[in-house]
């Protein structure tokens, strides 16, 4: 039944999305071309709305069952239409956080989705008490704004994510959670079919619709494969995310070094320092799959190392990103940290 479904969720996807586009320009939910953008003609960005009628038909099908799934439903909804002004009318930043907000609260709430303790590497467990809500809020709307910020370049987001949804449907698989698994996969096939139209060169744009959906989900799918687990199990999603949530960590240290507001938009994305650097556009989306993927093998690895391992693979992963991070301008030119003392230590070592 499942891969049935499957199958109709990406048949659903591929067919609908053209009347989507359609519908877009009807509505005006249109984007067109300016110095920040990289596409040079006007654009329907209402593509998310395909990939979220794709997922609500293969959950009316398998009806999988949890005692989030009614209050994950509502949300989703609460996210699609926040998404879907947003696309029309350009909303506020304050008033798409407000809507980010409240499908947070509402599964939060209603589906009593939280993040109550994590179970400390060397014995013990740190209790989040009162802090156990306003944490686990603050990871739905990071990760839902770390794949609107992703999307930036032609099929960026929707394969980021679409990896990401792969490792974590697989990690489902080991965990035994056929709730996350079934929900994890019917979005991974809706949004593989809209991927024919959004590769590049794109046809349509996801536009904040599936952005701001695609990051929900999946920050609510990951929260309920390894809340309440072990400190090596709370990492994984975050491994797994790495790409998008470094990008938008350094984005938030880039403006604050800058002085500038944390919502202003610039174009010192991971994406756009890639393409300075002379990569073709199709180049950086297959670059940045890659390190997606990348990522999401190391989080495979480390769901299965021991807790010295596991440690000594997190710093790795750290200095990895920041000499990355450095390396490409991510912060700015003169942000070089880590490489400014490699090449002290470099130099002393040469002159002894």
């Amino acid at each position: 039944m499942l891969y049935l479904t499957l199958v109709v969720c990406f048949l659903v996807t591929i067919f609908i999305t053209p009347l989507v586009k359609r519908f877009s320009f009807i509505i005006g939910a249109i984007d067109y071309p300016n110095k920040r953008k990289n596409h040079q003609s006007v654009m329907s960005r209402l593509g998310g709305l395909a990939i979220y009628i794709s997922f609500t038909t293969g959950i009316i099908i398998m009806k999988p069952e949890n005692q989030s799934s009614f209050a994950i439903i509502i949300s989703s909804l609460i996210i699609v239409i926040t998404g879907f002004l947003d696309d029309i009318f350009e909303l506020s930043a304050r008033h798409k956080l407000i809507g980010q907000l409240a499908a947070a609260c509402t599964v939060v709430f209603l589906g009593d989705l939280q993040v109550e303790f994590i179970n400390l590497p060397f014995g013990g467990k740190l209790q989040f008490g009162l802090l156990s809500i306003p944490i686990t809020i603050l990871w739905i709307v990071g990760i839902t704004n770390a794949i609107n910020l992703i999307d930036g370049l032609d099929g960026l987001a929707a394969g980021v994510s679409s990896i990401a949804l792969i490792t974590i449907s697989g990690m489902a698989i080991l965990q035994g959670n056929l709730y996350v698994l079934t929900v994890g996969l019917i979005l991974l096939a809706s949004t593989l079919g809209f991927l024919i139209y959004n590769f590049h060169p794109a046809k349509i744009f996801m536009g904040d619709t599936g952005a701001l959906f695609l990051g929900f989900i999946i920050s609510v799918l990951s929260l309920l494969g390894f809340k309440n687990v072990t400190f090596i199990s709370f990492v994984i999603p975050v491994i797994i995310l790495a790409v998008p949530i470094s990008d938008t960590f350094f984005a938030i240290l880039r403006r604050i070094i800058q002085k500038k507001p944390l919502g202003a938009p610039d174009k010192q994305h991971l994406h756009h320092c890639m393409l300075r650097m002379g990569y073709t556009h199709q180049q950086t989306v297959l670059l940045i799959y890659a390190m997606s993927a990348f990522f999401a093998l190391v989080a495979v690895i480390y769901s299965q190392a021991r807790i010295g391992g596991a440690l000594v693979l997190i710093t790795l992963i750290v200095l990895f990103i920041e000499i990355i991070a450095e390396k490409i301008g991510l912060v700015g030119r003169n942000y070089r940290p880590i490489l400014n003392i490699l090449q002290t230590i470099r130099t002393s070592t040469a002159k002894k």
